[in-house]
């Protein structure tokens, strides 16, 4: 497609949008409210970069687009306008989030940290070039990496963050030596092209393929590549914290599930190839098993909530791979309505989890400055000292753990589903899925460990109520409707990721 520089911006608009909105942020921070309180800063930051992304979803929603720049560095499409709104609304409650944060003096960098990581993300989530995905990521990776440095109080931030580093660091250097053979392999940058381009495994696909899978797994925490994700979870800022846990997940997957299918859809149909596309696809199966294994075995001995929300993260990454594992060909003869299928249930699952994250993050956020620790002593009669708090942490624990009729049993059953129909016999992923369903029963254990402190034991005799501020309980009531909503009504969120997948 043709398109002059005018056209290009107005495609970009929505970009361009939370670009402005984060000069704006840091502009009325440090020029005109660099004397008011922490609290007036934060807020109005907050408040101001919120509005910026609800004029951007605006945009999305009332002027959509179709289009393919330059044969695909740049897509608009129901599909990415889709995973560009989610991300967006992650990003307002995000934002909403750090109202009332009191962790630095810099606030408008913090605020602005997180506008451009959302930039990046939606570049991520618009693109098929290989160039603008890593320049996309990284301009991610290295805001989630300050961000997580943010609490210059807190010397645990700056060794999370630190190990967080350099394990980036050394996962985008296997992304771009395996993004490096693939142009070589195909000579070209856009996905489809290199997909078409080969037709037959060597060994140069095998380091490729084994490059990239090494890097997508430590963006998603995936076991082995999981390293930095508990003590990120257990130091960075609260909203930091959510942030990471959440948006950046959603945008992670997106990209790796489609460099998986298209390569798995752009091979030959060579017993070889089948060979490859099966090992693939076994590497995956075995990444997802051990990630499901261990985060759910080691979150159960934690005793830090935030440490136990990472290990379950771990774990749900196993879960979410699942569709993975088809597309890469585990399963020979897949039709393309299955692969389909696969990424509606991926979507999905990734979305509803990354709304009960932010919510369960905001009640951690809210009980540790009341008590100054995320231990799980600290939430012993929570339900007495705050019930929105409590009813909050209810339904985002149990919709973790996939308990009827929240979103996250209906995202349970349908990535089930979903992979299970995909094969042309059930058994060759039953074993899979048998495990995921028992480690999920094992995942109920330690969030009910959690709610029986909420619910059961008593809070300390001098223990004071706690009220939580406005617009962090206005976040986690509209978090715990929209889990509880799209459990009972999951159509409204499926209808609209399958129209845009097509």
């Amino acid at each position: 497609m043709v398109i002059s520089y005018t056209g290009l911006v107005h495609l970009l608009l929505p970009e361009v949008i939370v670009v402005l909105t984060s000069i704006l942020v840091i502009a009325v921070d440090l020029l005109v409210l660099r004397r008011s309180s922490i609290k007036t800063r934060f807020t109005t930051a907050s408040l101001l970069g919120a509005a910026g992304c609800g004029v951007a979803i605006a945009n999305l929603i009332f002027a959509p687009q179709q289009a393919i720049v330059l044969n695909g560095v740049f897509l608009a499409s129901p599909l990415t306008q889709f995973a560009q709104i989610a991300l967006l609304t992650l990003s307002i409650f995000t934002l909403l989030l750090t109202a009332d944060s009191d962790f630095t003096t810099h606030v408008g960098e913090f605020a602005l940290l997180i506008l451009l990581a959302t930039v990046g993300m939606m570049f991520l989530v618009a693109t098929a070039d290989l160039l603008i995905i890593f320049i996309s990521l990284e301009l991610l990776s290295l805001s989630l990496y300050l961000l997580s440095a943010f609490d210059k109080r807190n010397a645990r931030a700056s060794e999370a963050a630190l190990k967080y580093f350099l394990f980036g660091g050394m996962s985008a250097a296997f992304l771009l030596f395996g993004f490096s053979l693939f142009y070589g392999l195909a000579n070209s940058t856009i996905l489809w092209d290199i997909a078409h381009a080969i037709q037959g495994p060597s060994p140069l696909l095998v380091i490729a393929t084994i490059m990239i899978t090494v890097g997508f797994g430590f963006k998603v925490a995936a076991v082995p590549f999981h390293f930095w994700a508990p003590d990120v979870y257990q130091a960075a800022p609260t909203p930091a914290a959510a942030f990471t846990a959440s948006s950046s997940k959603v945008a992670s997957f997106f990209i790796f599930f489609v460099f998986v299918a298209l390569l798995g859809l752009g091979g030959s149909n060579s017993t070889v190839w089948q060979h490859f596309s099966y090992g693939w696809g076994a590497v995956l199966a075995t990444i997802a098993a051990l990630s499901m294994v261990l985060g759910n075995l080691t979150a159960i001995r934690q005793t830090s909530v935030r440490r136990l929300i990472a290990y379950s993260a771990i774990a749900h990454s196993g879960y979410m791979l699942l569709p993975f594992v088809v597309a890469a060909g585990y399963i020979r003869s897949v039709p393309t309505v299955g692969i389909n299928r696969g990424f509606a249930s991926l979507l999905y699952y990734v979305i509803t989890y990354a709304l009960g994250t932010i919510g369960i993050f905001a009640i951690i956020g809210v009980v540790e400055k009341h008590t100054g620790s995320d231990h799980l002593s600290s939430f012993d009669g929570l339900s007495r000292r705050s019930p929105v708090l409590a009813g909050g942490l209810f339904i985002f624990l149990l919709s973790l753990a996939g308990i009827p009729p929240l979103s996250g049993f209906f995202a349970k059953f349908y990535l089930f589903i979903a992979t299970l129909n995909a094969t042309p016999s059930v058994k060759d992923l039953l074993w899979l899925v048998i495990l995921a369903i028992a480690m999920s029963a094992v995942s109920l254990y330690y969030y009910l460990k959690v709610l029986k402190r909420v619910y059961v034991t008593a809070p300390a005799p001098d223990a004071d109520p706690i009220r939580a501020p406005f617009l962090t309980q206005l976040v986690i009531i509209v978090l715990a409707a929209a889990v509880v909503v799209l459990g009972c009504f999951p159509h409204l969120l499926l209808r609209w990721i399958e129209r845009g997948i097509g």
